[in-house]
């Protein structure tokens, strides 16, 4: 009888209707419905009612029976990414006295989250490969000189092959082959931005039962003017350590020649870290000091070839955003091939423009993060504006968003939340000025004050 209905035309309709649902995943449902007392044609209609996509396209939350299969998978895949996480709910700030201070992240509930880089890749690859028309292919050595006609010869351990495609995406992260190969024929132009600042990582254990020997879901931070120490959460309990330090000078890498030299800097400067760090000696023997470092390139596309992500826009790591902006490279791209068609000639530049001012934004941001890090996050005068700004937000939510939510917690494009970031500056560089501010912020004649300064200041709304 299956068989006899699968060859019926609306059982391809019925499919195609709920989200094109695989053959065998129909089966399951028919063999219900058919087991089910009753009509099995209402039974199964019923149980494909039931989906949860179907229940998000009744709800219309999204606008026709495919958009809910997709956004079905990727709250699936999101939480597979999850699984590989670690929600963290504040800032930690380590004073140099051992004192301790903290900061939410954004509203009650809302999080960044510790990733591990390992496992979100082998997540990811996962859910690729769930999908026919995708082939995942490693110990390749590529030859990318006919790249432009999306042409590329490979080498593996077992031969040479060749192929030639539609369209090649280049996402080979900041030291991308690609982004080179393209420079040295005149199809591109990059430069990098070396920092003067390095870092170097190391590692708090976990203690006994994979527990964590500071709080876990928080980020923490020894905030110390020019430097900073930051500690990230791992599945396992342990804590990734990193040190972004000045790679030259009196206080820098280059004086700490030595892993006794650094243990004496540690014990006077991060002595809470230390002590948590008992083969520290050993670590900073091992560990190397890496640059950091920002590209930028353009254009981003030439021919049949485009870049993405840190590819051609690499950042530092200081909003936690240089894969979320490359995730949102793909996401419009695809939003721009539905509009646009699938043409390179056509896709590609309207693509790169788009996404260009934002990326630079990015960057900015990234860089002016540092500073706030290491530099203001134990200031007084910094604690009172992020009070301060709590309650402007309170209160007008959507006239007043602290910069760090609109670039965390929106959809708000970066190139925006910069520009209204400079606004919501200028308004504290006024404000923080006036005498009695510290102890008269939270009165109602202070905060409409504030507010008037406010409104002179931030413009345009979004």
């Amino acid at each position: 009888m299956f068989q006899d209905l699968r060859e019926c035309a609306w059982k391809q309709k019925l499919k195609g209707y709920y989200g094109n649902i695989g053959e065998k995943q129909f089966r399951k449902y028919y063999e219900e419905a058919v087991r089910r007392k009753g009509d099995t044609s209402e039974n199964l209609v019923e149980l494909l009612e039931r989906r949860l996509d179907a229940v998000i396209y009744r709800m219309k939350l999204a606008v026709t029976p495919f958009a809910a299969r997709q956004f079905v998978d990727n709250v699936r895949r999101a939480q597979a990414v999850r699984r590989e996480a670690i929600p963290m709910y504040r800032r930690v700030m380590h004073a140099i006295d051992g004192s301790i201070t903290t900061q939410p992240y954004g509203e009650n509930g809302q999080a960044i989250w510790s990733v591990s880089r390992g496992g979100i890749n082998m997540a990811l690859m996962t859910e690729a490969e769930k999908h026919a028309n995708v082939r995942l292919h490693f110990e390749h050595d590529t030859d990318l000189d006919d790249a432009l006609e999306g042409r590329i010869q490979w080498t593996t351990p077992d031969g040479q092959g060749s192929g030639c495609f539609d369209a090649v995406f280049s996402t080979d992260g900041a030291n991308s082959g690609i982004r080179k190969a393209l420079q040295a024929v005149g199809a591109m132009e990059w430069t990098e931005q070396v920092i003067d600042h390095g870092y170097k990582e190391l590692l708090i254990p976990a203690g006994p039962n994979a527990t964590s020997l500071i709080e876990r879901e928080a980020l923490h931070i020894w905030p110390r003017a020019s430097y900073m120490l930051i500690g990230l959460p791992n599945p396992d309990g342990s804590f990734t350590m990193t040190l972004f330090f000045p790679n030259e000078g009196p206080v820098s890498f280059a004086a700490l020649d030595t892993p006794e030299a650094a243990e004496v800097f540690f014990a006077e400067f991060f002595a809470d870290a230390l002590a948590l760090m008992p083969d520290f000696k050993e670590q900073w023997a091992q560990n190397p000091v890496s640059k950091l470092s920002i590209v930028r390139s353009w254009p981003w596309s030439k021919g049949k070839v485009v870049l993405f992500g840190d590819a051609t826009h690499a950042i530092v790591p200081f909003y936690g955003q240089g894969m979320n902006s490359g995730f949102e490279d793909c996401f419009e791209l695809n939003r721009m091939m539905d509009a646009l068609g699938e043409d390179p000639a056509t896709l590609f530049p309207a693509f790169e423009a788009e996404r260009k001012p934002n990326a630079d934004a990015i960057a900015e941001l990234a860089l002016l993060n540092f500073i706030e890090m290491r530099d203001l996050t134990g200031q007084p005068e910094f604690l009172l504006r992020k009070k301060i700004e709590s309650k402007l937000h309170s209160q007008r939510p959507h006239q007043w968003i602290p910069l760090y939510t609109q670039v965390t917690f929106s959809h708000i494009p970066y190139s925006v939340a910069l520009e209204r970031g400079r606004q919501m500056d200028r308004v504290f560089a006024e404000v923080m000025q006036w005498p009695g501010i510290a102890e008269n912020w939270d009165q109602p004649e202070t905060l409409a004050k504030i507010w008037e300064v406010a409104e002179q200041q931030l413009v345009p709304s979004y």
